[in-house]
This record gives C-alpha cells, structure tokens and sequence, in this order.
C-alpha cells in the first residue's frame, strides 16, 4: 500500500462535490420529493435543509483539506532563522504535503546557510583580529620598545645623545599605525571618494609589488551609498590582494565603467591563472557575500591569455534599494 501514488488535492475536492451533486440528483430522481410551481412551504423547507447540509460537508472537507496551507502560512509569518528546528510535520502525501516538504527543506537549507555564513565571518573577525595583533606586536611594538630604550639611554646617561634614531623610530611606528587604520578603514574613500580611494590602492600595490597598474576610471559615475563604494572598494583590494599572493602578475588593469546602465568593476592580471578549486577559498567566498549584499552579480574566470578576471556588474536600478533603510 505505501506504493500507490496519494489522491490529488483536487480529485478528492472534484470527487466530493460529484458525490454531493449525485446524490441530489438521485434523490430528485427517486424519491418522493417533488418541487411544484410555485412552490410549497414543505418543498422550500426541503430544498434549504439539504442545500445547507450539502454546503456543511462541502465546507468540512475544503476546511480539513486547508488547514495544513494555514498552518504554513502562521508558520512563514513567525519563522525566524535564529532559533531553528521550527518544522512543520508532512501529514499527507499530496500537493499540500509536498509544500510543506519543501519548506522544511528551505528551511534546512537557509539555516546551514546561514550557520556556515556567520562561521565564516567569525573565522574572518578572527583572522583580521590576529593580523592587527601581529602588525601591532612586531611593528610598531618594536619600533615604540626602540624608542623608549634610546629614550631611557639618554636619561640615564644624563648627555646630550643624537636623539634622530629615536625620532626615526617614532616616524616609522607612526607610518605603521597609518598603515594598519589604512587597511581597516580607507580614509581616502570617505574623504575622496570611490575613484581616488582606487587610484591610491593602485599606487600601494604598485610599490609593493613592482607590477605595472593600467587604471581607467570612468568620471560620470552615479553617486552611490557609502555602504556600496565600501563593497566596491573591498573588493578591488582582495582582488590585488589575490594577485600579489597568487597570481605571480606583471600586468594588471583596473577599470571601473558605466556601460549601459551597469557600474562595472573589472579586475585582470596576466598571472597564473584561476584553478577550480580556488573558487572556495574565503577571500573569493568574501567577494561574493559582498556583491550579493549590495545586489551585484560577481563573476571570476580565466582569461584568454592565462591570467584571472574578476567582474562585477551593479544595476544602477538596484542602488535605490540599497540606499533604502
């Protein structure tokens, strides 16, 4: 028996009301009931009893067959992905079983997608903490630790020393804390804008790397929310990040265009190249959590000449959606 395919939904509503409709049929056909005109009380009695009753079970039946949709619907409504196990239970097999099957499914998707999205961004926070951590420590801790020892060499000796290491020192560390509050949040993007914000992540890359930097930036670009240049920008930055780690380029061109009526941002290197496998790595993974939030499509491939292509396309009609509250 658990092999038969279930009933329909709609055989069983459609067979229900044939059965109802047959039956009154056949009691107008054989019984002694008879309707004349005009009509008698009796008769009139009769006709509302039985019209009554036919919609009593009809009702009946659509409210049992019903319930489990409104049970779904008060579920949607109140669901919330931060308190998880809320199923419904599959107590039939039809069409309404098999909504509520996806749903628990959808749920049980959303909520591992969910799980090892704040996973990844707690490996993140933490990741980022232990570099600033680390910056902090063997940077400018050192660079401070050497100040402050010529510093206590002057005092003791009580002479007048060449105090230029000590400055030095102190020039270097206050470059380093430049650096490390650079990476954290680019002052450049709040204060200049988007454009400028990349034209001086070029000129970094440039001298840390020794690659050459092809820049070309479209000056018509729309005014876009601070949250959507901060995507932008970040991923641009992980883009060369990924070059200077990976990609082994001499070569990179930076673009950032209007055609049509996308913002499109375009990142090639001719470098080694993009193996499959890399398409899980967390920087990429960041990437593409970044672009759906702001409602861009981002895609990242081999180019013909063996290098790797990262673009992104943001709909100019999407930007009012992501300014909104």
């Amino acid at each position: 028996m658990s092999g038969l395919r279930p009933i329909s939904l709609f055989w069983r509503v459609f067979v229900l009301d044939a059965a109802l409709f047959m039956l009154v049929a056949l009691l107008l056909l054989f019984s002694p009931v008879t309707i004349s005109a005009p009509i008698a009380p009796h008769e009139a009695v009769t006709v509302v009893i039985s019209l009554c009753l036919v919609l009593a079970i009809n009702a009946l039946v659509l409210w049992r067959a019903i319930q489990p949709l409104q049970r779904l619907a008060d579920r949607m409504e109140v669901v919330d992905l931060l308190r998880p196990g809320q199923r419904l239970q599959v107590e039939h097999g039809d069409e309404i079983g098999r909504v509520v099957r996806s749903f628990n499914q959808m749920l049980d998707r959303l909520e591992g997608e969910r799980q090892q999205s704040g996973r990844r961004m707690l490996q993140a926070q933490e990741a980022e903490r232990i570099a600033i951590s680390r910056d902090l420590h063997d940077e400018v801790g050192q660079l401070l630790t050497a100040v402050l020892l010529e510093l206590d060499a002057a005092t003791e000796t009580g002479t007048a020393m060449d105090l230029a290491p000590a400055v030095a020192s102190a020039r270097r560390a206050l470059d380093e804390v430049r650096r490390i509050s650079q990476a954290l949040r680019p002052q450049m993007l709040e204060e200049l804008g988007l454009v400028s914000a990349l034209s001086e992540l070029c000129s970094t890359f440039e001298r840390t790397t020794g690659a050459v930097v092809e820049r070309d930036f479209a000056r018509d670009l729309p005014t876009v929310d601070g949250d959507v240049e901060l995507a932008l920008y970040r991923i641009a930055q992980e883009s060369l990040t990924n070059v200077a780690r990976h990609a082994d380029a001499r070569h990179v061109r930076v673009s950032l265009a209007m055609p049509g009526h996308d913002i499109v941002l375009r990142i090639t290197d001719d470098g080694v190249g993009i193996e499959p496998d890399d398409e899980q790595a967390g920087g990429l993974r960041s990437m593409r959590e970044r672009a759906l939030l702001i409602g861009a499509t981002l895609a990242i491939q081999s180019t013909g000449s063996g290098g790797t292509e990262v673009r992104l396309e943001l709909p100019i009609e999407r930007l009012d959606a992501v300014e909104s509250p």
